[in-house]
């Protein structure tokens, strides 16, 4: 696939006005000529006009050529930057699908060739596809950061660090006499005090619950108020409201921005015993989801509440007045009249703020995380070896956890499912 050469609009769907069509790989400069006539030299933009092959002037645009490897994908690269108006993007890629050897582009294969011709790594590639999913500006920041680099710099000052170990290592097996092969006290406190370091790393908040939104989750006896709540935090009607208990059988999410943080509002099914099947799948589905939420609004009584660490108690329905006043340590909230919903939300973006990770400081993902801890495994089992070849064989696992975490080895399964979230063009 990678020896095709490849064209897409780069730009948003027109009518825009300018749209920018990339063309990459061997044959790119070859079907830039066969549209502008020449081409600018290398870096420099020139305004040229386009033709098809029958010589009809399809638009003027102005033209960059890149050489490989200095391109954004590693291979010779033209775009071509054309009026934005859906005729004249539609003529000029006709015009280069009736190049021979052009195909158009696969989502993300643009992406995908800077991966594999080593102008960008996995991480990088990560913080990209997080960069266009992006819809606040605290997910915007973590994810421009990761995509330029913030995280691989870290990477290569520790697999600079693991190198240097492994090369003190193989030279005390080179040296050590033949009756010897213990550990030098040394290498043993460096390995470790590595290890440390990415435990301490490990020890950060995650990417998830910026990228994903922080789960809250609404929960309570049926007909507590839930799915009003849900409805008047959202600011429209997205679940059902009745007065019949159990009307919510399945949970309900939202996602929303309270505050600028992201979260997922999840409404679930009333926690009460049932003999009615499909309420009883709700009932277990809404104790996994009060299980693995990060922060849980309840709406029961008070004694009743699940033992979670982010808890909130709201006195639901306050406008009532047979209610009573709020007991201590709960909120007195009406969805009607919206009496303490400004107090609510703010304790609920509050606690789901504190889980979120530190602005301006690098978030791992899941698949980071994993390999982080791999090599800091490693690096501990190293620092506590007693044979130096032990040592030098937990290194070698480290090098190839941090080889993962780049993408120079094991992550083939990934790269489908990765490069498949991003856009046709990029």
């Amino acid at each position: 696939m990678s020896a095709d050469t490849i064209f897409a609009l780069s730009s948003g769907s027109p009518p825009a006005a300018i749209s920018v069509i990339r063309v990459s790989g061997a044959e790119a400069h070859r079907a830039g000529i066969a549209l502008a006539g020449s081409l600018p030299a290398a870096r420099q933009a020139s305004v040229r006009a386009l033709r098809d092959r029958n010589g009809s002037l399809l638009d003027e645009a102005l033209v960059l050529r890149f050489d490989a490897p200095a391109s954004s994908t590693g291979e010779d690269l033209v775009e071509l930057h054309c009026h934005g108006g859906r005729a004249v993007v539609a003529a000029v890629l006709e015009a280069l699908a009736g190049v021979e050897g052009l195909r158009q582009a696969a989502p993300g294969e643009f992406t995908r060739r800077a991966f594999e011709n080593g102008r960008i790594d996995l991480t990088e590639a990560e913080g990209l596809a997080d960069l266009i999913e992006a819809e606040t500006e605290n997910q915007r920041r973590a994810a421009l950061m990761m995509a330029e680099g913030g995280l691989r710099t870290q990477i290569e000052r520790w697999q600079a660090h693991v190198l240097h170990l492994s090369a003190r290592a193989e030279a005390a097996i080179d040296y050590v006499d033949e009756d010897s092969v213990d550990a030098d006290p040394l290498l043993s406190r460096d390995c470790g005090a590595l290890a440390k370091e990415l435990s301490q790393w490990l020890e950060r908040p995650r990417a998830e619950p910026l990228r994903e939104g922080a789960r809250i989750v609404i929960a309570g006896p049926p007909n507590a108020g839930k799915s009003s709540l849900l409805n008047a935090i959202a600011g429209y009607e997205r679940a059902i409201v009745t007065d019949v208990p159990g009307t919510t059988r399945d949970h309900i999410e939202v996602a929303l921005a309270l505050s600028g943080v992201p979260i997922r509002l999840i409404d679930t099914a009333g926690l009460r015993d049932s003999d009615e099947l499909v309420e009883r799948i709700g009932v277990d589905r809404a104790l996994k989801l009060v299980e693995v939420a990060d922060v849980v609004v309840w709406l029961g009584e008070s004694g009743d509440a699940p033992p979670h660490p982010q808890l909130i108690r709201v006195h639901a329905r306050a406008d009532i007045p047979d209610r009573g006043p709020a007991p201590a340590g709960s909120l007195a909230v009406s969805s009607l009249t919206g009496l303490g919903l400004n107090e609510l939300t703010r304790a609920v973006s509050e606690l789901a703020r504190a889980i979120l990770p530190v602005e301006g400081e690098i978030a791992l993902n899941r698949r980071q995380a994993d390999c982080i801890e791999q090599a800091r495994d490693s690096l501990d089992a190293a620092g506590k070896a007693c044979d130096v070849v032990i040592v030098a064989e937990s290194l070698r696992q480290a090098r190839a956890a941090f080889d993962r975490l780049t993408g120079r080895a094991g992550v083939e399964d990934l790269l489908d499912a990765l490069f498949g979230r991003f856009c046709l063009g990029k």
